[in-house]
């Protein structure tokens, strides 16, 4: 059996859940757990000193917190957090125009050239293994501060998630319609438009709607680096120690946050 045994002791038979391999293989795994645990335990260097203080210093941070510098959001505050919805929505869109391309290329069943659709897929994995921070650090170099490098930014690090996720979708698709459109003769512009759009368009909406979700949260944070939008003023209130002025700016954040999630719920349910 796979995942129980019956041994025979004394004329007893006794029931086991696990086989001596599955139980020496889960033994394995918390093994290794508990040895990568200390490990990075070790290597991390946790000095005690600063955890023993830490509760008085967060008690610290927030009683430095209040009262809210309300009067700090219209000098500041609300033009960066207009930028920071412009970098994710147009971020997000130039990512869909780049990605759609690349997501026909790597759909297996809709490339039939292996190196095609490898190429394809190694674009899509170069984007998501690099961090939107790092990608905004690069494009700060080339465009320097400001909002231009932020939307580049969301736009090259959100091309592999909504590529990967639209090649999966497309692969997905029933053949059915599919072959009785090659059946009749269609071209591949209308095999492409009748026979995969309508069954990937919900998919579609999902990931676009999903992915502007994600890029609302990461360019609130891109600023930290100099790449527009709302973390620049938190880091200009950070540096200078105007804790009443962080608060504003990370309540905003959190504001801005629930209204897009609650946003794109909505058009979620209209749409899809």
């Amino acid at each position: 059996m796979d995942t129980e045994e019956l041994s025979v002791a004394g004329g007893q038979v006794t029931w086991q859940r696990f086989t001596l391999r599955e139980r020496l293989m889960r033994f394995s795994v918390y093994l290794a757990i508990v040895a990568a645990v200390v490990w990075s335990l070790r290597t991390v260097q946790v000095i005690p000193e600063f955890l023993y203080d830490a509760p008085e210093q967060v008690v610290d941070l927030f009683a430095r917190m209040w009262p809210v510098d309300w009067g700090h959001y219209p000098d500041a505050v609300h033009e960066a957090l207009i930028e920071t919805l412009h970098i994710a929505t147009l971020g997000t869109i130039l990512a869909i125009v780049m990605a759609l391309p690349l997501g026909l290329l790597a759909a297996n069943n809709l490339t039939p050239s292996v190196p095609l659709n490898l190429f394809a897929k190694f674009l899509l994995v170069s984007s998501r293994s690099v961090n939107s921070l790092v990608w905004a650090l690069l494009f700060v170099a080339v465009f320097g501060p400001g909002a231009l490098a932020g939307t580049v930014a969301i736009a090259f690090r959100s091309v592999g998630f909504v590529g990967k996720l639209l090649a999966e979708a497309v692969e997905e698709a029933h053949k059915g319609p599919i072959e009785a459109l090659v059946a009749t003769g269609a071209p591949w512009p209308s095999v492409l438009l009748k026979g995969y759009w309508p069954q990937i368009e919900p998919a579609f909406w999902s990931i676009a709607l999903f992915r502007w979700d994600i890029s609302m949260r990461e360019s609130a944070v891109l600023g930290l680096v100099g790449a527009g939008g709302i973390g620049m003023v938190l880091d200009a209130s950070m540096n200078l120690f105007r804790w009443d002025q962080v608060a504003l700016v990370l309540l905003t954040i959190f504001a801005l946050v629930i209204v897009a999630e609650i946003v794109v719920t909505q058009i979620r349910k209209r749409i899809i």
